[in-house]
């Protein structure tokens, strides 16, 4: 499928599915769901062979049975409701916008989103996403060969503050935070007060507090949730920009500016053609 044409039809499309989502999230209290279909999606980049990313294959049966993606044929289904209402979005723009409603739905961040992702067909294979059985090594090589950096990893592992584990999804079971429904800096202060009763440390949770590098970002934000909001809505982006060459949101404004103006100045150019014969027409009996 080519790109899609980020027009103003296209702008306005959005902007409905924004509002779509924003109910359909709130009424549902299925954010965290949202958030990790966005965050599985996107989170298949290799930016070595410039496959996998943010272009809503997670549709495709093959992929959404992957071990890693278990239980989130349920978000799709809800991103199809959606879908159904606005079918010009691309599936890849409603997954990643779905993420980013998730997130300001419940109290976190702005996140800039920028449409005009394309839709694939083509799954990579199973084990590109982290393994929370896992350590600091894995979760290097896993986000190093998607091009991000160890803030970006601390920092995306900071959703986690939304919703909890399954155990028939990952084999492990409850929040992390107290309110697993509100987007905060919750994650990062309950690392550091170690095993917390009832609160979930998986060990690729362990190894944020364990790693010297990881450790700095993770006190920097449990003192800090307005330098984690910041440096969460930027990482968040990138994650959903992988492999995806978008234009900025300004851009895409002046398009659709643009885009307006050409049809504003259509109208006034045809009325002064007809303002200009009518003239003519007036001074030719008038002779």
């Amino acid at each position: 499928m080519a790109f899609p044409v980020v027009d103003s039809d296209y702008l306005n499309q959005i902007d409905k599915a924004r509002r779509h989502l924003r109910a359909l999230i709130a009424t549902r209290s299925c954010a965290p769901i949202m958030l990790r279909l966005a965050w599985h999606d996107a989170g298949t980049y290799d930016a070595n062979t410039k496959t996998g990313g943010p272009n809503g294959s997670i549709r495709n049966e093959e992929e959404y049975n992957h071990g890693s993606n278990s239980g989130l044929k349920k978000a799709i289904d809800f991103c199809e409701e959606v879908k159904s209402k606005l079918p010009k979005i691309t599936y890849a723009d409603l997954y990643q916008l779905a993420g980013v409603v998730a997130v300001e739905v419940t109290g976190g961040p702005t996140i800039d989103f920028v449409p005009g992702r394309k839709d694939s067909k083509v799954s990579p294979k199973e084990g590109r996403l982290p393994d929370a059985k896992k350590g600091a090594q894995h979760l290097k090589d896993i986000f190093y060969r998607m091009g991000l950096s160890d803030k970006d990893i601390v920092a995306l592992s900071g959703g986690h503050t939304l919703g909890r584990a399954h155990p028939e999804r990952s084999g492990f079971d409850g929040p992390w935070t107290n309110e697993p429904l509100k987007f905060d800096n919750s994650y990062f202060v309950e690392l550091l007060k170690g095993n917390s009763e009832g609160l979930l440390k998986l060990p690729t949770d362990k190894a944020l507090v364990d790693d010297p590098k990881f450790r700095l970002f993770v006190e920097l934000y449990a003192k800090d949730e307005d330098a984690f909001f910041k440096d969460y809505a930027e990482s968040h982006k990138k994650l959903s920009e992988l492999g995806f060459n978008g234009i900025s949101s300004s851009k895409v404004n002046v398009k659709a500016s643009v885009v307006l103006a050409q049809s504003a100045v259509g109208v006034a150019v045809a009325a002064a053609v007809v303002v200009l014969s009518y003239f003519y027409e007036v001074r030719k009996r008038m002779k």
